[in-house]
């Protein structure tokens, strides 16, 4: 049973065998991941439909919203049925699941920002278009190239 502990016949490394326990160690320690699709949105399903559909109007009238900004839209829209905002999370990641709303998270500096937008299915080519789009222009402004543009650029010069 040496093989399973890492160690080989100096104690050193451990070799593929060793890296191949630990592959599995980190595998089999890992969660679950939460099936989105079966959580209980704690109200009955007509009246969170209900519920879903006012949010959704939210984030179509106001564009990607956090969590805060959410409840505060709906508190001012006065939305019935809906109790607190920890309520209001559980039906967010119920409409996640359904693939009512998505959850994107946008990168500024050390911090990150979690914003939903509505679901569509054509989102994920136009965000894909659109960083092709950023890309090419900072490159035509004199920005860091990507990768793809460097090895343009070196089979461009031979």
């Amino acid at each position: 049973m040496q093989f399973l502990r890492g160690g080989g016949a100096g104690g050193g490394g451990g070799g593929a065998g060793g890296m191949a326990w630990e592959v599995l160690k980190r595998h089999f320690s890992r969660k679950r991941a939460v099936d989105v699709r079966r959580i209980n949105p704690k109200v009955p399903k007509e009246e969170a439909v209900a519920i879903s559909g006012r949010l959704l109007q939210i984030f179509t009238d106001h564009g990607p919203l956090t969590v805060g900004n959410t409840w505060n839209h709906a508190k001012d829209a006065g939305i019935s049925g809906l109790n607190s905002k920890t309520h209001m999370k559980i039906l967010l990641k119920w409409m996640t699941g359904r693939r009512i709303v998505k959850l994107n998270c946008v990168g500024t500096g050390n911090s990150k920002k979690f914003l939903y937008s509505p679901y569509s299915a054509d989102a994920d080519k136009s965000e894909e278009a659109a960083a092709e789009e950023l890309s090419k222009a900072a490159a035509s402004q004199g920005g860091k190239a990507t990768k793809g543009q460097q090895k343009k650029r070196a089979t461009a010069l031979h």
